[in-house]
């Protein structure tokens, strides 16, 4: 199975890397049962020549898996350059990678990989709360988030960044919203997209919750969170959603001029407490 971003969903899906280096988010069950290993050139190379047959059909790629900016820069700059030269309608490149991967990259290795068509990265927030951090086992903390969006940022490449609804559960709900806003408009991102808490099983984070170690907010606690965290959120100029099929109270909010307006119609919805008002529990899905 191959995990991409929603936005990707018209993308050539391009897995130079299989699972994710690190694989250890008690929350995370997209690479259960993959070894990790970077795929050869010579197979990166085989499918993009395979991807040159539809001739211009193909505007963007998306690499995978977990964190494909890991792949040595010469490496990425050879997948980069050839993806440029052999798809001639190419118009933007994206990639995941965690915090580390980015700041293991020299800010002018960043700049040089913007120039050879990477258009836009993805990072994983899950929680501006370091507690929350700390349990769910994230591989950064946040000044490396902070730092790394910076980074992104300052070479030119677009910065989507993925939070998590309920990873504070009911005791640290109000903290996890908070002050995932604050950070959240401290890394002032080009989109944030907000998901909530799927519990995958055979993760860590089910035995939590099937212990009551975590107790998961109701569907409208998720909502207050939705709202809390958007009214912390201050951003330039920002793509701020909520409509992936994980959420009960789909949103797309240009942030900040659609800012009020938003929190209004939350503000609605959490007042009438209607569960008619809710995306129905079997449509959602990661």
């Amino acid at each position: 199975m191959i995990y991409r971003p929603p936005s990707e969903a018209d993308s050539l899906i391009l897995q130079v890397t299989v699972g994710c280096s690190y694989n250890r988010c008690t929350f995370c069950g997209a690479f259960q049962g993959k070894s990790f290993r970077m795929k050869s050139w010579d197979e990166v190379k085989e499918d993009i020549d395979e991807a040159g047959l539809y001739g211009t059909k193909i505007r963007r790629v998306f690499l995978a898996d977990g964190d494909a900016l890991i792949l040595p820069q010469k490496g990425l700059l050879q997948i980069l350059n050839y993806l440029k030269t052999n798809l001639r309608g190419l118009e933007r490149v994206g990639i995941y990678a965690n915090a580390r991967d980015i700041l293991q990259k020299a800010p002018e290795e960043i700049r040089a990989l913007k120039e050879a068509g990477l258009g836009i990265l993805y990072l994983g927030l899950e929680s501006g709360n370091q507690e929350v951090l700390r349990r769910i086992k994230k591989n950064a903390t946040l000044d490396q988030m902070i730092r790394a969006s910076k980074r992104v940022k300052e070479a030119g490449i677009l910065l989507s960044v993925t939070v998590i609804l309920g990873l504070g559960g009911v005791e640290g709900s109000k903290a996890h919203a908070e002050e995932t806003g604050k950070i959240l408009s401290e890394m002032d991102p080009d989109y944030v997209g907000a998901l909530s808490l799927m519990v995958v099983p055979g993760t860590p984070i089910e035995r939590e919750i099937d212990t009551g170690q975590l107790v998961l907010p109701t569907p409208f606690g998720l909502i207050e969170e939705l709202e809390i965290m958007i009214q912390h959120c201050h951003f330039t100029n920002c793509f701020f959603a909520s409509n992936h099929a994980s959420n009960y109270l789909p949103l797309r909010i240009q942030m900040d001029q659609e800012k009020e307006e938003a929190l209004k119609r939350i503000r609605e919805v959490l007042k009438r407490k209607d569960p008619a008002l809710l995306r129905p529990e079997y449509y959602r899905a990661l």
